[in-house]
């Protein structure tokens, strides 16, 4: 290690291990304390988040000609569904909190060089996450939803089927999740691929001749996280698709660059 580096180092002492176990504790106790009384806050407001995240299905029952209700089937579901919104709430605000505990936890070993490197991904991950969310709720559920009322029928007559949508609480809350995680997830491309690309895993020039490949894998990641259906499908695999190559782009200002020599 040279004098530069420890100079950079911002704290090169030896910690004990018992101490390295206090300090993780410590942080620990810190995320759960904030997970817990996130929990607490959503819980008490489970039902105003539940709403929202029902508006997208409620107005476009509302623009088919319907009155906007949903259904529980057992005595307990609409309980547990509470819970897991509150879950799901609280797993969202107590984030920040866990990511800045873990990066003071972790940034005591690190240089002052790789501390520039980490930092703006710290602060990209969850704006780039909230931008995938939001792309879901704003955008896909608006689109979806009214693909899947459309298989509605009215029936007209005694002799006619009438095939009417009766949502239930838990598969709806458990669909728009599972969509809002997916597309917040896949928003983390450009991040990941741009991580590698900085300590020398991938360069942007593989990234280029694995494009096609990676076409491929955007529709297949599509597929597999979403219903199966074309709306949602296209809707996550098409920015799949843009932020490979805004990934492409940023891996090119952040490789290290070689040599003549070196190549």
């Amino acid at each position: 290690m040279s004098d530069q580096e420890q100079a950079e180092g911002l704290n090169d002492k030896a910690m004990p291990l018992m101490e390295h176990f206090v300090e993780l504790r410590r942080r620990l106790m810190w995320c759960i304390g904030t997970f817990l009384v996130t929990f607490a806050i959503c819980y008490h407001f489970s039902q105003e988040i539940y709403l929202f995240l029902a508006h997208p299905l409620e107005s476009a029952m509302r623009a088919d000609g319907q009155q906007p209700q949903m259904i529980y089937t057992a005595l307990y579901e609409a309980f547990f569904t509470y819970i897991k919104v509150a879950f799901f709430g609280a797993t969202f605000l107590s984030f920040p909190m866990i990511a800045i505990q873990a990066w003071v936890y972790i940034a005591p070993g690190l240089y002052k060089k790789e501390k520039k490197v980490f930092a703006p991904f710290l602060i990209a991950t969850p704006i780039l996450f909230l931008l995938g969310a939001s792309l879901a709720y704003f955008f896909v559920f608006p689109l979806a939803w009214k693909f899947f009322l459309s298989f509605q029928v009215s029936g007209s007559g005694n002799a006619a089927m009438h095939i009417e949508l009766q949502a239930k609480v838990s598969e709806y809350l458990s669909l728009v999740t599972r969509l809002i995680l997916a597309f917040g997830i896949a928003f983390e491309l450009p991040v990941l691929l741009t991580l590698m690309a900085k300590v020398g895993f991938v360069t942007s020039q593989k990234l280029k001749k694995f494009r096609r490949y990676a076409y491929v894998i955007a529709f297949i990641i599509a597929a597999v996280l979403t219903p199966p259906d074309v709306i949602t499908q296209v809707s996550l695999a098409i920015p799949l698709i843009i932020l490979y190559e805004v990934s492409i782009f940023s891996a090119r200002l952040v490789e290290p660059k070689h040599s003549e020599e070196d190549e």
